[in-house]
């Protein structure tokens, strides 16, 4: 029987939804079992047609009792609409996620279908060990920095008589330089819960992006990077550009900081007028849009093809040269929140070549 939910010719086929759907009738036999409700339990749709609901589908909770008992849909209230989703266990310690919506006759009415929704876990136990991943990674790189800052703080308190004024320089230059580790670490912690949460705010004012490149550079070259490894071309005019400037700082950090650390050979960066383009509906159709992008590569052995669509998510790491793998994450949020674009290729060199597009935008207090 080819029951279609929905009306008319196209209606939609139980086992054409992605998740399991199970219905019961008044009585509470198994009517409709959906191949992705097979799929889901192990239970063959044939062996759960026709039987009662308990047996086709026998959940229990976390504690082990019998779920159906209860909560007893049939003959508890009449004024309970449904159950909201839930972990239960089938046999064989098999865990589910499962929704119930009661459709009664009329309200307070018996029951005339009981309507269930199957989820497997697999995408709540990635989401959950992506969290215990990003604590474990916290956990250690905040561990060495603290533990630093911990040591010679402890050292000068006890000893500070028989320590040089050189001396307690140094290890409190040290303590400032984990400190400031410390802090980007807590920043990064920050924006990825922004961007995770869509609360990623961008302050539109008008940023000159050839001086924030030079600046970027010149603070490398200070820190002992040979100025020759660096190749800036500006290609003028460059049209307005309004956007966050601390942000942008970040990103052009983190591109540059990732060039000199994995990268090799000459680092170029670029930055030119562009066009950013929309789609529009129909779909067949773009608008452009007046933007800048900006382009940074190296001469290194570049990333993998196999890796290319990894780069962007979290932890991804190019090479073992330290880092949290939250920085390439942390960009293509600050890029996209300023409607713009961002991508990772090959360079002319054969090294990484990173690339990204922001739209002209407008000042903040017009958006």
């Amino acid at each position: 029987m080819d029951e279609r939910i929905g009306a008319g010719d196209g209606g939609i086929h139980p086992d054409e939804l992605p998740d399991g759907l199970v219905v019961a009738d008044e009585t509470g036999r198994v009517i409709c079992f959906n191949a992705a409700a097979a799929r889901i339990t192990a239970v063959p749709s044939a062996d759960a047609l026709g039987h009662p609901l308990e047996r086709a589908l026998p959940l229990e909770d976390l504690k082990g009792r019998r779920w159906w008992a209860l909560t007893d849909p049939y003959g508890g209230l009449a004024t309970r609409v449904g159950q909201p989703e839930r972990n239960l266990l089938l046999p064989g310690g098999r865990e589910v996620l499962v929704s119930a919506r009661y459709v009664r006759a009329y309200p307070t009415g018996p029951l005339r279908r009981l309507v269930i929704s199957i989820r497997g876990t697999e995408a709540r136990r990635r989401t959950e060990l992506s969290h215990a991943e990003l604590i474990a990674t916290v956990a250690h790189e905040l561990r060495s920095p603290l533990t630093s800052v911990k040591g010679f703080t402890a050292t000068l308190l006890a000893k500070w008589e028989r320590f040089t004024d050189d001396q307690k320089r140094l290890m409190l230059e040290t303590v400032d330089a984990d400190a400031n580790r410390v802090t980007r670490l807590i920043a990064e912690l920050l924006d990825i819960s922004r961007i995770d949460s869509g609360r990623l705010e961008v302050r539109r004012q008008p940023v000159d992006i050839g001086a924030a490149v030079g600046r970027h550079v010149q603070s490398h070259t200070a820190a002992g990077q040979s100025p020759d490894r660096f190749l800036v071309r500006i290609q003028q005019p460059l049209p307005d550009l309004w956007a966050d400037p601390d942000k942008i700082d970040q990103v052009l950090g983190n591109l540059l900081e990732n060039a000199v650390r994995h990268g090799e050979g000459t680092v170029t960066i670029e930055v030119a007028a562009a066009t950013l383009s929309h789609a529009t509906r129909p779909e067949t159709e773009t608008e452009t849009e007046k933007g800048t992008a900006v382009t940074v590569c190296d001469e290194g052995p570049g990333i993998p093809e196999e890796s290319m669509g990894r780069v962007f998510t979290r932890f991804w790491r190019g090479s073992k040269r330290g880092g949290t793998g939250l920085g390439l994450y942390i960009v293509k949020g600050i890029v996209e929140a300023h409607g713009g674009t961002i991508t990772v290729g090959r360079g002319p060199g054969g090294g990484a070549e990173f690339r990204f597009i922001l739209p002209v935008g407008a000042p903040a207090y017009l958006s």
